[in-house]
């Protein structure tokens, strides 16, 4: 054989075991997951983390009980429910002056926050059919924002234009901006505001599980070019299926 028909062959051997990939059985898999040790008291704050940063206030203070994790406070975490529950219901004055109750700083430091909870007021009055007042407010409560300050003036504008644009459409439901009556206009509100109080009060304004779950994800990905294995593919019952080779 000539010795260019030999490098050829060599160099298709050579992609070939790049290409291949290594086949890791369950029982390897397993005793690798088992040979990680996770203390369980990092694992009690992980969940206590997800529970007062969501907000499940009775849950929090009985897995406190049972865990023995640290003290929380839990009228800040209904406080702070109460905030984000009356933006999903639409009652936004009453959210304002909820958060205003809790500290009056967190709007006054973020002209942002308080631009979308006064722009949420204005798509509850045009869902409500006030048209009149709906106008008169946009006018003296959200145009001098954007004059307010330069940087978010020309963001907050577009905001504006696109929210009384909703009064020009007798058919909403149709209309270019009709996403902005939907629930999820206010649920974007409500959790903007939520972040805004756990950061004020110190706390990371997202939980950490959900991180760590596409954290996981991310890696299989990335292991799947390398190695078949056991793979979590249902994160919901995190099920070892074993790979198909």
């Amino acid at each position: 054989m000539s010795p260019f028909w030999i490098v050829i062959r060599q160099l298709a051997e050579i992609e070939a075991m790049a290409l291949s990939k290594k086949v890791i059985t369950r029982e390897e898999w397993e005793k690798k997951l088992n040979d990680v040790k996770i203390r369980k008291e990092d694992m009690n704050k992980l969940v206590m983390n997800f529970l007062v940063t969501e907000g499940y206030v009775d849950a929090a203070e009985k897995f406190r009980m049972e865990s023995g994790t640290e003290h929380i406070d839990l009228a800040t975490i209904t406080d702070r429910m109460a905030v984000k529950k009356a933006v999903q219901c639409g009652n936004v004055e009453d959210a304002i002056e909820k958060v205003n109750d809790l500290n009056p700083e967190i709007l006054d430091t973020n002209p942002q926050l308080f631009f979308h909870l006064q722009q949420q007021r204005l798509i509850e009055l045009i869902r409500n059919g006030k048209v009149e007042e709906a106008l008169e407010f946009a006018q003296e409560e959200l145009a001098p924002r954007g004059e307010e300050n330069s940087f978010l003036q020309q963001s907050f504008l577009e905001e504006l234009e696109r929210t009384v644009a909703l009064l020009a459409f007798e058919d909403v439901s149709n209309c270019p901006v009709g996403d902005l009556l939907d629930i999820s206009q206010r649920l974007k509100t409500a959790s903007e505001v939520n972040a805004a109080i756990l950061t004020s009060q110190s706390h990371e304004k997202d939980p950490k599980l959900p991180s760590l779950l596409k954290m996981l994800v991310w890696a299989q990905n990335q292991l799947d070019e390398k190695a078949a294995y056991p793979r979590i593919n249902n994160l919901s019952t995190a099920t070892l299926e074993d790979p198909a080779v």
